[in-house]
Order: C-alpha cells, then structure tokens, then sequence
C-alpha cells in the first residue's frame, strides 16, 4: 500500500493506493487520477532562469509550458543552462522548443524591455 496527499485542490486527501492501483481516500475524482498519474509516469513542471543579453537585467525567469517526465528534470535543467537569449523578451515566447524531444516548450514568464 502506497500513501500519498493529493495536491490537485487545496482539501489535501489522504491518499492510499494498492498494487492494482486502486485509490480510497479521495474526496473527488481528480484524486485518483492524480494518484495513479503519480505512481504510473509521474511529471512536473519546471521553473529556473535563462542569462539574457542586450538589457540591465541579466536573466529572465522560464519555464515548462507543460508538465515534464520527473525523469527528465535534471536533463532540461542542463539544455536550460546552456542557453542565452537577446532582449527583447516577451511573457510566453519560446525559449527552447519541444526541449530534449519531449513536445513541451521552455517559455519565457516575464518581459524584459532592451
């Protein structure tokens, strides 16, 4: 039996998963989804900074547009520490496309004037 706390809703359920992935203590359905997502191919979202050039600031703050493999983390960190880009910079303009063939962009989530 596997314990987790569910984190799709602020309730935070008490949650317990058998071998055959069945869930019990989940006041709604999104709980055991997220469990066996969590126990099958769990994911993440990524955040972390890009070095940017042409502007005062030096870097601007990035992430996943969607959800990762958990897996795949460090890997999108070390491609994201490699890049640099010139200012301007857009919220919501691509950074890095389809990062390490996984179909999820990195984005930019702030904008940085020249």
């Amino acid at each position: 039996m596997t314990e987790l706390i569910c984190i799709t809703c602020p309730r935070g359920c008490h949650l317990q998963v058998d071998e055959n992935l069945n869930v019990t203590g989940n006041s709604c359905p999104r709980g055991a989804i997220y469990a066996k997502a969590e126990l099958t191919h769990p994911v993440r979202m990524v955040t972390s900074t890009v070095k940017v050039e042409s502007t005062n600031e030096c870097r601007v703050p990035v992430k996943t547009k969607d959800p990762i493999p958990k897996e795949l983390i460090f890997k999108v960190m070390d491609e994201i520490n490699k890049v640099k880009i010139k200012a301007p910079v857009k919220i919501g303009d691509v950074v890095i496309k389809d990062v390490l063939g996984s179909g999820v962009d990195i984005i930019a989530t702030k904008n940085i004037d020249r």
